[in-house]
């Protein structure tokens, strides 16, 4: 009997879905409804998905690691992570670098993470809130008189859209979600053929860069709200682990980043953590989710 694969019913989630089938062998593709939720409520992608898992409907859920919330409901665990696509932000427009951009250009984005450093390199900005699946953004560029658009590169790779990229930013100016680029698989508790099957398919270095980014989420209470920014990636046998925690208007920013040993992706999370909030992170992003 084939594993049933439980995801979103967009154009990106079911062609993650179907990599992650391919990965297996031996899948099928199961969309599940969206729960209603608010607008910028990422978790309400995910929690159609996690009630056929409790019912019984699929065996496992394949997300987008960055809109999987920290806490996961009862009775259902992360059991796999498949290989990674970059996880850069990409901009979409007439330019190669954000610099090329004229005084007072229109950029969209929904992530308040985006907003948030975009405005911190260019206070001049004028940014717009932009929703809808990718290829919806991609027409508003157009027909919203947008200077350029800010997706996830792994989006529009996994989409065959990656030729729309103008360039991709560098960590060190815009540090990617935490997740971003990572497909994760959520199985029952309970489901030991589930958990081996997604076992054998799992990127140990996705894996490693996962917890590490999901460990320094959990302590800091970040969440869709607050402006946060963490990437982990193996460099040179080290794993390196950048932050950023802002305002939305980009008046206010903490930006740091770590190096430490693949093996323990804790203890690298705990030394980024302890630099953040030595800082004044925890502060900044209460802040910031008051102001927005």
């Amino acid at each position: 009997m084939s594993l049933r694969l439980g995801t979103r019913g967009s154009t990106l989630a079911l062609a993650q879905a179907e990599y992650v089938a391919t990965l297996l062998g031996n899948a099928e593709v199961v969309p599940v409804a969206t729960e209603d939720g608010e607008p910028g409520d990422k978790s309400r992608f995910v929690r159609g998905v996690e009630r056929a898992l409790l019912e019984g409907e699929v065996d496992l859920g394949v997300h987008s690691a960055k809109d999987l919330p920290g806490e996961l409901p009862e009775g259902l665990a992360l059991v796999g992570v498949g290989p990674r696509e970059d996880p850069a932000d990409a901009f979409v427009g007439d330019a190669t670098a954000l610099a090329d951009l004229r005084e007072g250009a229109r950029v969209g984005t929904s992530s308040l993470r985006r907003r948030s450093q975009l405005l911190a390199l260019r206070a001049d900005l004028e940014i717009t809130d932009l929703r809808g699946n990718v290829d919806t953004r991609l027409r508003k560029l157009d027909s919203d008189e947008l200077d350029g658009i800010v997706l996830a590169a792994a989006g529009l790779a996994r989409l065959g859209r990656g030729e729309s990229i103008a360039f991709r930013f560098g960590a060190d100016e815009m540090v990617p979600a935490p997740g971003q680029g990572t497909l994760a698989l959520e199985a029952r508790a309970d489901d030991e053929a589930a958990m081996t099957a997604a076992a054998a398919v799992t990127d140990r270095q996705a894996l490693v860069e996962l917890t590490a980014e999901r460990a320094v989420v959990s302590v800091l209470g970040a969440s869709c709200q607050t402006p946060v920014g963490i990437c982990a990636r193996h460099m040179d046998g080290t794993l390196a682990l950048a932050g950023f925690a802002g305002m939305p208007d980009g008046s206010e920013w903490i930006r740091d980043a770590v190096r430490g040993d693949p093996d323990q992706p804790g203890a690298v999370a705990m030394a980024l953590l302890e630099r953040l909030q030595s800082a004044g992170a925890g502060d900044l992003l209460e802040r910031a989710e008051a102001a927005g």
